[in-house]
């Protein structure tokens, strides 16, 4: 692997001739006169101008700070890549282009071909500083890699469409990575993240591979089809839709590749769903509303998926004082399953360390988390009792 600075210095003219972009990401940038690919396949979408920081990069340009350094991969005689420094380019292009606007020496943001000639002219002139890379695919995947330290790291799914890059993750790109599919509001009702950042491309991915996403990419890396992948995201997809008929915020932290592995042989009623879901939203005792799918699919046993809220220290403290010395005046354990007993434990007096907060009714069963609902019992008999 070696890496060789361009001389005479590239321009922003030089880079800008012939630059296209493209609102389908995954379809490629161009520039340089066609010799420049900007976005290959195994680099990240163009997420600049999601983060407002197309600008700051126009700034450094007018302002004669250096961009650092750029680096190309040689492809071909007269062809190339950007290795590192794709957002940079990008957002160089985009404003020469007339893509968007900055403020400059005034209050008013001006286009490019709004600004004096002069500083036009200071703009296509500044000099870049890049460096030519040369080597195998495998070296020029791990020197992408270790150079994107700086700026906004890499997350997994961009690192693993660089390491596996091929026919299969153009495809993918090109279907959950397009920020402009018209499938998207109906995805993210059900994934948290952009098409930008791989968010979609990654669920995708994870559902179908079962969690094994790296094996699942290196054996369909030469594939020239994402039907397998697709046909299941759109499945899992709509049978969420199709089991619950209102939508939550919710709903975006919910494994639903998981869920539907587990239950979607289970026959619903979505109505009847929707019902104990809306339900069970406005209930102030649950602290983990995206429990509450898998509780309802689950057939509403397992409590434990909605963290209900659990009696605070003055109501502990309240009860375990009267109980206790109401166990005292009548001669018994404080523990009232103890009390009942015939064991060592029958008149045994028990720390507020010793006991737990239990409800008298379970929470399953309609029973409120309130003082009314509450009562201590040793920590042996109140984890044998359960939900009971």
């Amino acid at each position: 692997m070696k890496a060789t600075l361009i001389e005479p210095r590239l321009t922003v003219r030089d880079i800008c001739e012939g630059f296209v972009y493209s609102e389908l990401e995954g379809k490629g940038l161009n520039g340089w006169n066609g010799k420049l690919v900007i976005q290959p396949e195994y680099q990240r979408n163009f997420i600049y101008a999601d983060k407002k920081m197309e600008v700051p990069v126009i700034e450094s340009v007018l302002k004669g700070y250096p961009l650092g350094l750029i680096y190309f991969n040689k492809v071909s005689e007269d062809k190339y890549e950007v290795l590192d420094g794709q957002q940079r380019i990008t957002s160089l292009g985009r404003y020469v282009t007339g893509k968007f606007a900055i403020a400059t020496d005034t209050a008013e943001p001006k286009y490019f071909h709004g600004l004096d000639k002069e500083v036009q002219e200071r703009i296509l002139n500044t000099q870049l500083l890049i460096y030519v890379c040369e080597g195998t695919e495998p070296e020029i995947k791990e020197w992408f890699e270790t150079i994107n330290i700086s700026g906004i790291p890499l997350n997994t799914q961009e690192k693993l469409n660089a390491i596996y890059s091929g026919p299969f993750v153009t495809l993918l790109k090109e279907e959950y990575s397009n920020s402009q599919n018209s499938n998207i509001q109906k995805w993210s009702a059900f994934i948290k993240g952009s098409a930008n950042r791989q968010d979609f491309l990654a669920t995708a991915l994870e559902w179908v591979s079962k969690g094994n996403v790296g094996d699942y990419m290196s054996k369909h890396r030469q594939d020239t089809n994402i039907n397998e992948t697709k046909n299941y995201f759109t499945t899992v997809i709509d049978w969420a839709s199709a089991t619950f008929p209102e939508i939550y915020d919710e709903m975006c932290s919910v494994k639903w590749g998981e869920l539907f592995e587990k239950y979607h042989k289970n026959a619903y009623s979505p109505k009847e769903v929707g019902e104990r879901v809306s339900r069970l939203m406005i209930d102030n005792y649950i602290s983990d509303r995206k429990g509450i799918f898998e509780y309802v699919l689950g057939g509403e046993v397992d409590a434990k998926l909605l963290h209900i809220r659990v009696f605070d220290k003055a109501t502990i403290s309240k009860v375990y004082n009267q109980q206790t010395a109401e166990a005292k005046a009548a001669g018994h354990s404080n523990c009232p399953l103890c009390a009942i007993g015939s064991d060592s434990n029958k008149n045994r007096i028990y720390k507020l360390n010793e006991m737990d907060a239990d409800h008298v009714a379970a929470w399953s069963n309609g029973g409120a988390t309130d003082i009314s609902n509450c009562q201590m019992l040793c920590k042996t008999h109140n984890r044998a009792k359960g939900n009971k």
